[in-house]
């Protein structure tokens, strides 16, 4: 699975890297990165929970 962000969409707001800072991870500007765009199964739990609970829908996973 890859995690995809929509840059247009995403504020910020840090939630999924509450969840999961190894793969997400905001930057002075605010301005969010995927430090793992292909996180490892035993991250793939927390991952789609940080994905499902993005405020503004602005995370998804695609399959590889």
């Amino acid at each position: 699975m890859k995690v995809k962000v929509d840059y247009l969409v995403c504020e910020a707001n840090a939630v999924c890297m509450g969840l999961a800072p190894e793969v997400f991870e905001l930057d002075d500007d605010d301005q969010l990165h995927i430090l793992l765009p292909e996180p490892p199964p035993e991250m793939m739990d927390r991952v789609r929970h940080a994905v499902r609970s993005c405020p503004k829908a602005a995370l998804s996973l695609e399959e590889n």
